[in-house]
């Protein structure tokens, strides 16, 4: 297959979140729909599918309340050549917090479903996990360009070049070859290639579509594989994430994860965002479907 780069990806990113509004259409539900970011790909990212599933969401309550947690499952795999339509139900809308189930539709086939909750934000008790210190700063380490875009194969290709975000590993990467160290935990400092627009919703959106890069590759990490495994099949069965703090993705945030199980051909990965000021922004967990062929 020849690569065909996207001549800006920060673009492509805005452009996959500016939904259409669905012409007006309305049942239970608002209609908005959405494309996707990579039309090289026979695939939809994950990650893609939580963004606009939020963004589609965000637009259905008041300015002043403000999206902390969305939990969603991957139903279908998506397909990009088609648009996605996005329903959102207004589920409640109480004093201080609001609800909205979201599903992301293709030929009339929901391929996620979702729930979102939304807070009017309020004082209270603060606390957080401390950020992980001494770790190398994200000038210092290479970017996936660096690492990958001399790799003459599709697929390295895409993420040297179509990536919105620069990804940087601290972690060593485990494209070709296993992590040393065989542990459960990875890390990573993420942010947009590009300034985004102030919109905090666009920021929050875009954490979304990064929380899935790398969610499930503690497990690899500990089991000894890497992304090239002959046979392997991975796929999102569900995604939880929180956001606590505001930040913004266009300025490096450190991306850690760990994975406390793995059984029955799944596995589960948990992460945490802080900004580069060491503030907790935001929580993710997900488990995947995890087949590889010695199991079969």
């Amino acid at each position: 297959m020849t690569y065909s780069p996207i001549p800006d990806p920060t673009q492509a990113l805005l452009d996959m979140l500016d939904l259409a509004d669905g012409g007006g259409a309305r049942t239970l539900e608002d209609i908005y729909v959405g494309h996707s970011i990579s039309p090289a790909r026979g695939r939809v990212y994950g990650g893609q599918v939580l963004a606009q599933a939020a963004t589609a969401a965000m637009r259905t309550v008041e300015p002043e309340r403000i999206i902390h947690s969305m939990h969603a499952y991957f139903l279908r795999a998506g397909d990009v050549s088609q648009p996605i339509t996005f329903g959102v139900e207004r589920i409640r809308d109480g004093r201080s917090f609001s609800a909205r189930r979201v599903h992301a539709y293709q030929d009339g086939r929901a391929i996620l479903s979702a729930i979102a909750s939304f807070q009017v934000p309020a004082r209270g008790l603060d606390h957080q996990d401390e950020s992980p210190r001494n770790l190398p700063e994200p000038e210092s380490l290479p970017s996936a360009v660096e690492l990958l875009g001399h790799v003459d194969a599709p697929e390295a290709q895409a993420i040297a070049h179509e990536r919105p975000f620069d990804m940087r590993y601290i972690t060593e990467p485990i494209y070709f070859k296993p992590d040393s160290r065989g542990e459960p935990f990875n890390a990573v400092w993420i942010k947009t290639l590009k300034p985004l627009p102030d919109d905090p919703n666009i920021h929050r959106a875009a954490l979304a579509y990064a929380s899935d890069y790398t969610l499930l590759e503690p497990i690899l990490r500990l089991h000894g594989r890497t992304w090239i495994e002959p046979g392997m099949n991975i796929a999102s069965l569900d995604h939880a994430m929180w956001w606590h703090r505001e930040t913004r993705a266009d300025e490096w945030l450190l991306y850690v994860q760990s994975s406390p199980n793995a059984s029955s051909a799944r596995g589960l990965g948990v992460g945490r965002m802080f900004s580069r000021d060491g503030r907790l922004v935001a929580t993710t967990a997900q488990e995947g479907m995890m087949r590889f062929p010695e199991f079969s």
